[in-house]
């Protein structure tokens, strides 16, 4: 029996994207489909090359060149730094990467994207894209997470993938017209990737939730220590943009509660604001320690989706703030709106300066929320059932 093959990024060094890509395979276990992730180590110097290749040309705006930049300075950073913060972060690393081994089911190795084209026939029922920021216009430029290299023959099925903004520059825009109507199913993770898909393929395409809400906090205890790995009551941050009313806000939140702060602090890179707020900084957090870290905190201050999709299947009492400001071409702010509409959950949206007792008192009433989660986990296994079987000879619409 042929697999179902997926294409996601699992390697990344991220705990919601990490997550999130062990959610699909958990799923596609969880409906009886063998599969596989696609092993990308063969191939990431060519994808990484016609990413790169992508922002040397392409006309960027400001904040996106220089967010790409502090990325590359970071990664120069890591590499040849001899302070604590390159030492700390190999710690985190090595983390991610044993988790990443243990976990994922990886496919054999291919050298090319056209190898792994010409083997899709023989080995793959269908290949599945998602979910995260997939689609973003460097990704596009890529060419991989589009599915353009799999055979018109083989089922191609899009899962909450996202283009991580709502708009794309005109060349992105032009590419995706054309895989868009490429991929047989297609399901996005909000709303504004709904529009878009509408807006440059014709297409009406369900949104559907993020593979990690397909599973409770229950079932998410499989990965897990039982066991607290921070004893003492405690607010853990989870701040991966630089803005430092949100790490004042932790501040009082600490000093009205008494709890301390435990941070995982520099994740995407070195951070400015990170420095000096928070009580413990452990680095020695894989993603199945981050959801033991989140769970068991009496409150959450986080910028992150997945924090925040982690907080509430968890029943805990969290604030978001929003990374970006919202006329930001890189903004990800879409996918927060799209959650707390899917979950019906308001007033958890922070600037940094709300009033401490008021954010204490105020309550989420989850059990509703968890009926609304229930409503379109049930609406997206559905739509994933149905895309799968059409990989078993089932004609699809």
């Amino acid at each position: 029996m042929k697999k179902t093959a997926i294409v996601s990024c699992y390697f990344q060094h991220n705990y919601g994207s990490m997550l999130q890509a062990y959610a699909t395979q958990m799923a596609l276990d969880k409906l009886g489909y063998e599969n596989e992730t696609i092993d990308i180590s063969g191939f990431n110097t060519e994808i990484k090359k016609a990413k790169l290749l992508y922002f040397a040309k392409a006309s960027l705006t400001s904040d996106i060149l220089l967010s790409k930049i502090g990325m590359a300075k970071n990664v120069l950073k890591k590499k040849f730094s001899k302070n604590q913060y390159a030492s700390n972060s190999k710690v985190r690393a090595t983390k991610f990467d044993a988790f990443s081994k243990m976990y994922f089911r990886l496919s054999e190795k291919y050298s090319s994207k056209a190898e792994l084209g010409e083997k899709c026939v023989e080995k793959y029922s269908g290949v599945l894209v998602g979910s995260d920021q997939l689609w973003l216009p460097g990704n596009i430029a890529a060419d991989y997470y589009t599915l353009n290299f799999v055979p018109e023959s083989v089922n191609t099925i899009a899962y909450a993938t996202s283009f991580g903004q709502s708009s794309l520059p005109k060349d992105s825009a032009k590419k995706a017209s054309i895989f868009l109507k490429r991929i047989k199913y297609i399901g996005v993770r909000e709303e504004s990737g709904q529009k878009l898909v509408k807006e440059l393929s014709g297409r009406n395409v369900p949104v559907v939730c993020d593979p990690t809400l397909l599973f409770t906090g229950d079932e998410w205890l499989s990965i897990q220590e039982k066991e607290p790995l921070v004893k003492k009551p405690y607010i853990l941050c989870y701040f991966l943009g630089n803005n430092l009313p949100h790490r004042e806000f932790a501040k009082r939140l600490r000093e009205a509660t008494g709890y301390k702060i435990v941070a995982l602090t520099h994740l995407d890179e070195y951070v400015k604001s990170d420095e000096g707020y928070a009580d413990e900084t452990p680095y020695d957090i894989d993603p199945a320690d981050f959801l033991n870290l989140v769970r068991n905190a009496s409150f959450v201050c986080t910028d992150s989706f997945h924090c925040t999709v982690f907080s509430i299947l968890y029943g805990r009492k969290f604030f978001t703030f929003h990374r970006y400001s919202k006329n930001t071409r890189q903004s990800t702010n879409s996918r927060l709106d799209t959650l707390f509409n899917l979950t019906g959950i308001e007033g958890r949206m922070m600037s940094g300066n709300e009033d401490i007792e008021a954010c204490i008192n105020a309550e989420i009433d989850f059990s509703t929320v968890y009926k609304k989660i229930e409503k379109i986990r049930k609406q997206s296994y559905n739509y994933l059932i149905d895309a799968l079987k059409a990989g078993d000879g089932e004609k699809h619409e």
